[in-house]
């Protein structure tokens, strides 16, 4: 047989039972058992009969037999399960239906050696185990379910691991079992704690806490979980304030420690990575102290479970957070649990034990005397009220999984002897065969739930999410709120799915859903806002600054502002972008309606000075300095008037062309006008004989060639701009935040500011002629007037630069018609506003006699 070179190559690594003779093994003798024939037996260990340690050999005398000093009502009903399972795979008729599968269950009595002694003692078919020899010429053992802890598991593992007798563990979950080289014929119908330790990282991150607490044992297991916990949960933007390693072994003085640096952390959201009784002993300790409205999350929602019991713990815990692998669910088993009676099952040797402890009495025994007042078991008990506390996640029926994973594997295993022409009923296979079908076993349990196991022997599958909530009165409830599928996940983010009434309350926890607090370190920067580190501190410690204008944020806690694009501009919350809209200055508004009026009424008033000069063409005061220069300017100036129009609307290719050049020529021709007429009162008074060269320059002809010749330089001008770089319709984007303004741009800016230096130049050479001839004497003011009217004109575009600079959007442009229609009423107003006071008002002036007159009362004067 295999087991006898399998025996002493064990015994040699575990010298502790290498004693010779009938001392060999520090075990019970006559364990309790449970087993029933079969085609094939299928072995379970569990703990079932707890062992007291002092009843544990010390290897100075023989042992005489461990007392059991409790019951894992757990651990029975898991056992259960195992026997639900059997009965149900052989009623089946399409599972195995020409095989019985016997079982024989064991109880490993929580520790390592009797973990050790019960699976040998399956293996061999003895009671008391020798070592290299089996009796067990019976039916064939197929395979191992257990055992509970991982300890035990590991032990028996590094055995059957040998010869690759499978085995199939429900609770073990080690990750280190998970190493195929170590523990080959392995598996287990859940997954490692590394895996559910990344599962409860992602919860954190689903439910946006960022500040967090985490608690961790000392060992090997806390140490890696909380490494792998630091390095998921830190890409994800969480903080870890503090780390708390718990000793394994519970000490009341490391307990206060750790509950005293617990008082001093500000995140409310504790990650733990505890076993039951150090979970229980931090919160025993935190109800002592000032410490409330914290969150425990776990990888185990039986942590959750337990610490939900104890009494006032309302104090200290907001709400608590669990996960539960997703298994099969054993579909009547607890009917079938309700219907367990010691007299349906005599071959089972704990039930009684089990009975006992449940109903607190004691089965009447011949050889046991009852103590007085000890209530004695009637067998008319019934455990239909006797449910296992939170039985939503206490997974009572864990090794059903198990059972039918071996049941499947042996099924493929017969069907491909069928394919290869074995006999049906052949159950000649090597153990290793069956390790190979376990391994690729896939099928869909009663419950309709898929069941494989992944290449290092795991199950495949789900986390179910538990909450513990606290209703009004204190007392927390367990409710099943998502489900968390390591499988549907990008890269290495598990995806979180919540159930539809609950998503948006867990994750808007703060403004729905007021039972479960945010942990953050810096309260969070709302929409409109980005965040700015603080020195020496930790990222998730941060301030808030609000977004700058074209900016947006439009998400709390955003790093930075985001640039809104080029059409749109940022809200005055600064948390969107609205569409700009375009403006310029129309004819429909207020302003370029009123600028329009004014503009045609002062081109209209220059026509009818212009008429009026013409009717009156013959009198005085009209042919006085040059009547067609006057008729030039007045035609000059309503032309400017009228050019303003052309800035007014939207701009256009042919606008932007004219408004400019039309604007520079024609003022060019007024400007022009006046200093022609300015030289002309000058020359006049300069003339000391007739027929000189100043009487020539004073001839009608050589005033208009001044208009036309510096009017053609500035034609000139305006033509090589247009050639060089015209101007064009634009759009600027930033004089406006809101608005997206329609102008023109003026293309070359040198040309463009050519053009009006030059009519400065001439503008300010004509004020300067004007100003030295303004003592002249002339009946009619000509000079005083010309002075007095390019003052008004200079004034105005000095006025004018630093305006027009400080100006933005269709302001600028308002600013420059304002300042053309000015220019315009101050020359017309100025020259001749009080020559036609004269001709219509005072027409006993505008005649020949009166200018005699006036010239010899001049004369009188000098």
């Amino acid at each position: 047989m295999w087991l006898c070179t399998l025996l002493p190559a064990f015994l040699g690594c575990h010298s502790m039972f290498a004693l010779p003779g009938p001392r060999a093994w520090m075990l019970p003798r006559h364990s309790p058992c449970f087993d029933r024939p079969g085609d094939v037996m299928v072995g379970g260990s569990f703990s079932i009969l707890r062992f007291s340690k002092g009843t544990l050999s010390d290897f100075s005398a023989p042992p005489a037999g461990l007392q059991a000093s409790s019951v894992s009502m757990w651990g029975y009903r898991v056992a259960q399960s195992f026997v639900f399972a059997i009965e149900e795979i052989n009623r089946s008729a399409h599972l195995l239906p020409n095989l019985t599968l016997g079982f024989s269950i064991r109880n490993s009595g929580d520790s390592v050696h009797g973990a050790l002694h019960e699976m040998v003692g399956f293996l061999t078919g003895q009671e008391e185990p020798i070592p290299n020899y089996t009796c067990q010429h019976g039916s064939p053992q197929v395979a191992l379910v257990g055992d509970t802890r991982s300890l035990l598991s590991v032990s028996m593992a590094r055995l059957l691991g040998l010869y690759k007798f499978p085995q199939v563990s429900y609770s073990s979950t080690l990750p280190s079992l998970s190493d195929k080289i170590q523990f080959p014929s392995f598996l287990r119908t859940l997954t490692s704690d590394l895996t559910s330790s990344c599962a409860v990282t992602q919860l954190i991150i689903h439910f946006q806490w960022s500040w967090v607490i985490i608690l961790a044992h000392d060992d090997d297991f806390g140490q890696e979980a909380s490494s792998l916990a630091t390095q998921v949960l830190s890409p994800a933007g969480v903080c870890i304030e503090s780390h708390l390693h718990v000793p394994s072994h519970q000490s009341l003085e490391k307990t206060e420690e750790i509950v005293q640096r617990m008082q001093k952390c500000t995140a409310k959201v504790v990650l733990a990575f505890l076993s039951n009784s150090n979970f229980q002993l931090i919160l025993y300790g935190l109800l002592g102290v000032l410490v409330s409205g914290q969150v425990w999350v776990s990888k185990d929602t039986l942590h959750m479970a337990l610490a939900l019991t104890i009494p006032g713990i309302s104090q200290v815990l907001h709400s608590t957070f669990g996960l539960l692998y997703h298994s099969s669910r054993a579909i009547g088993f607890s009917e079938f649990l309700a219907h367990l009676h010691p007299s349906q099952t005599p071959e089972d040797m704990f039930i009684k034990k089990f009975w006992e402890f449940t109903f607190d009495c004691t089965w009447p025994h011949q050889n046991i005397t009852v103590t007085e007042g000890a209530q004695l078991c009637s067998g008319n008990e019934s455990l239909k009220n006797k449910q296992h506390p939170f039985p939503e996640v206490s997974k009572i029926d864990a090794a059903y999984t198990a059972v039918y994973c071996i049941a499947h594997a042996l099924h493929d295993m017969i069907a491909c002897g069928h394919q290869d022409e074995k006999g049906a009923d052949s159950l000649d296979f090597q153990p290793w065969q069956l390790l190979h079908a376990l391994r690729k076993v896939h099928f869909k349990a009663p419950d309709g739930s898929e069941v494989l196991f992944d290449v290092n022997g795991d199950l495949v599958t789900k986390f179910d999410i538990f909450q513990g909530r606290k209703t009004p009165e204190g007392i927390f409830h367990l409710v099943h709120i998502g489900m968390i599928d390591p499988q549907a996940s990008s890269s290495n983010k598990m995806m979180v799915h919540l159930k539809e009434h609950l998503q948006v309350s867990c994750l808007n926890l703060e403004m729905t859903h007021p039972r479960v607090p945010t942990s953050a370190c810096s309260e969070s920067c709302l929409p409109g806002f980005s965040q700015v580190s603080q020195p020496g501190a930790p990222h998730c410690c941060f301030g808030c600054t609000p977004c700058s204008e074209g900016h947006f944020a439009d998400q709390t806690d955003m790093k930075r502002c985001l640039l809104c694009p080029k059409e749109q501009y940022s809200s005055h919350t600064r948390d969107r972008c609205l569409p700009r809209t375009e403006i310029f200055l129309a004819f429909e508004e207020p302003l370029g309606f009123t600028l329009a009026l004014v503009a045609l009424f002062l081109s209209g008033l220059a026509v009818l000075v212009l008429g009026v000069f013409l009717k009156h063409r013959e009198t005085p005061v009209v042919r006085a300095n040059n009547r067609t220069l006057s008729y030039l300017l007045l035609t000059s100036l309503s032309l400017c008037a009228l050019c303003a129009l052309l800035f007014l609307g939207r701009p256009t290719v042919t606008t932007c062309l004219l408004r400019q050049t039309t604007f520079a020529v024609v003022f060019t021709v007024a400007v022009s006008s006046v200093l022609a007429k300015t030289l002309t009162v000058v020359l006049a008074f300069r003339v000391t004989r007739p027929g000189g060269r100043i009487q020539v320059c004073l001839n009608p002809g050589a005033s208009t060639s001044v208009v036309f010749i510096a009017s053609s330089i500035q034609v000139v001008l305006c033509g090589v701009w247009l050639a060089i770089s015209p101007p064009f319709p634009d759009r600027d984007m930033v004089s406006e935040p809101q608005h997206i303004v329609i102008q023109c741009h003026e293309g070359s800016g040198a040309t463009f500011f050519c053009m009006l230096g030059y009519l400065g130049f001439l503008a300010g050479g004509t004020f300067s002629v004007a100003f030295l001839a303004r003592g002249l004497p002339d009946v009619f003011n000509e000079t005083k007037f010309l002075t007095f009217s390019m003052l008004l004109f200079c004034s105005v575009w000095m006025a004018f630069l630093p305006l027009y600079h400080s100006a933005r959007g269709k302001s600028t442009v308002a600013v420059e018609i304002f300042s053309i229609l000015a220019s315009t009423a101050g020359l017309l107003g100025g020259i001749f506003i009080p020559k036609c006071y004269i001709i219509l008002m005072k027409p006993e002036k505008n005649t020949f006699a009166w200018l005699r007159q006036g010239h010899q009362a001049q004369q009188d004067r000098q």
